[in-house]
């Protein structure tokens, strides 16, 4: 019952309103919920469009974080090659 009052207290939360770490924790509590539960139906499509957008908003911070990166370490890398010659 616990991970149920959870489930609806996060899910009206918009997902874009959500850090990474929040988002992955209500999807990790949705997936228990759809692996060990009995939910009636519709309570599960619901539940499981909402861990779709989820994935899909994680992915999306991940490769942003990513790109953030890979520009970071490109300027690094051609600070240090600037200096050596």
């Amino acid at each position: 019952m616990a991970k149920t009052s959870k489930i609806s207290r996060t899910s009206e939360t918009l997902v874009q309103n959500l850090t990474y770490e929040e988002a992955m924790t209500e999807l990790e509590v949705i997936v228990e919920s759809l692996e060990g539960e009995q939910n009636p139906l519709e309570d599960s499509m619901k539940l499981f469009e909402r861990g779709q957008a989820l994935v899909k908003y994680c992915g999306a911070l991940l490769e942003t974080a990513q790109l953030k990166v890979q520009k970071l370490v490109g300027e690094t890398t051609s600070l240090f090659e600037e200096e050596s010659e």
